[in-house]
């Protein structure tokens, strides 16, 4: 190690081997919503772009997915849903070790006190159906990372 170095000759190794790692395996899109076609509507936009989605039909085992898949890097949820709603998988999410998963919620039906309520779980938008799938497209780009 010369005297200009800043690295030491082991953190020079370790910088090294992390660059050469392989590029970690695309993220994933977890869209939940108990309509098997909104679900697999917003699944096959997403994907035309790109996208790789997974689904799941209820707040129950999109939380089971969370759990089990590190892949996920984004949840797209709809409000209303059968015992674990929208609402209540968000804050479920916020309490795991997940908690700073980007979430966009998309709902046909929400009003002014459902808007604050996810605002204030840290969601990163709200939508409303019918989606503008350019807006959604771009929510979804930026938050993994991709080139807009």
């Amino acid at each position: 190690m010369s005297d200009h170095d800043i690295l030491s000759d082991a953190e020079r190794e370790a910088l090294s081997a992390v660059m050469l790692e392989p590029d970690l395996p695309p993220q994933r899109v977890l869209i939940v919503d108990d309509d098997k076609d909104a679900r697999e509507l917003l699944s096959e936009i997403l994907g035309l772009d790109g996208i790789r989605c997974m689904t799941a039909a209820s707040g129950e085992s999109a939380l089971k997915m969370l759990e089990e898949r590190p892949s996920i890097g984004l949840v797209i949820t709809d409000l209303r849903m059968g015992n674990v709603d929208g609402l209540d998988l968000i804050r479920q999410v916020r309490e795991s070790v997940r908690a700073a998963m980007p979430i966009i919620i998309v709902s046909g039906d929400a009003d002014v006190k459902d808007a604050i309520a996810a605002m204030h779980l840290s969601v990163v938008d709200f939508l409303l159906k019918p989606i503008d799938t350019a807006k959604l497209l771009g929510l979804v780009r930026h938050e993994l990372g991709m080139n807009a």
